[in-house]
């Protein structure tokens, strides 16, 4: 698949430029170090998804990169200047905020508008198939470890892509990843859910996983859907008893997870809790 060339480009202090053109410098510490964070949010119908909650959080978990504040109103005008050049209603933007050039204790910051993926309602409809991969940590092991960088939004994210790529070669779609005592954690990019009856589980931020906008939406309308929330910590075995399972995310939204480890999950077709939830995320968006 060949990756389409981005909408829109816009930087801080300069606007608008040519996305073709280059803009970051070669010894900015994004570049050296991987010393950024970053949100990624859906645009709908022009508006970006929340996006308070997500600048809130890329603040967040740049104080914990120890990067310059950046400012989220500069950042805010700067998404909504991109998007408005891209003039596309849906479509990814992606806000990142970097330690700037080496030694200059400046950041850099610039919102990037490309087209949404390809065959995302193609992937709803069919469901997702997930392979379970261990980190070697202990449950809550990362909470209690802050250079793990637990809950950060960092573009340090080698470890999340190789993961996804170890997933699809085991035929899956997706990774998911486990403690080393077999409790769940997250996707590389998204959060994960299951069902019992009327009650829906996902992994506690107690256990450092990433505090996703699209997941904190969600537990705020699942009463309007019908089910109740609990948070814990959850052994894979209990997942994959599971009634049915779905991940939850920016771009991807709510997809059903059907298959794990190569069994099926429930019957081995997306379920009702997905598609509900993901009409409550959809009227959350257009709220």
């Amino acid at each position: 698949m060949h990756s389409q060339p981005p909408l829109a480009l816009a930087v801080l202090g300069r606007g608008i430029v040519d996305p073709a053109q280059p803009s970051l410098h070669a010894d900015d510490e994004a570049v050296l170090r991987g010393r950024a964070a970053f949100e990624t949010m859906r645009v709908y119908d022009g508006v970006p998804f929340r996006l308070d909650a997500h600048l809130a959080r890329l603040a967040a978990s740049a104080e914990v990169l120890a990067l310059p504040r950046p400012d989220a109103a500069a950042l805010a005008d700067l998404a909504r200047a991109a998007i408005g050049e891209a003039g596309a209603p849906g479509a990814t933007l992606r806000v990142v905020w970097t330690a700037g050039r080496e030694g200059s204790g400046q950041g850099f910051g610039f919102a990037l508008v490309t087209a949404l993926p390809g065959g995302l309602e193609e992937l709803r409809r069919r469901g997702l198939r997930l392979a379970a991969l261990q980190l070697a940590i202990g449950a809550r092991a990362r909470q209690a470890s802050p250079w793990l960088l637990p809950g950060v939004k960092s573009t340090s994210y080698a470890v999340n892509m190789a993961a996804q790529r170890e997933a699809r070669s085991r035929g899956a779609d997706d990774a998911l990843f486990l403690t080393l005592d077999g409790v769940i954690l997250e996707g590389p990019t998204s959060n994960i859910w299951f069902r019992e009856k009327d009650t829906l589980y996902t992994p506690s931020l107690e256990l450092g996983i990433l505090a996703g906008v699209t997941r904190d939406t969600l537990i705020g309308g699942a009463a309007s859907a019908g089910y109740r929330v609990e948070e814990g910590a959850f052994p894979l075995t209990r997942l994959a008893a599971a009634e049915e399972a779905f991940m939850s995310s920016s771009i991807r939204e709510v997809m059903a997870v059907v298959e794990l480890d190569g069994n099926p999950v429930g019957d081995g077709s997306p379920g009702p809790a997905a598609a509900r939830m993901q009409d409550v995320l959809r009227a959350a968006a257009i709220a």
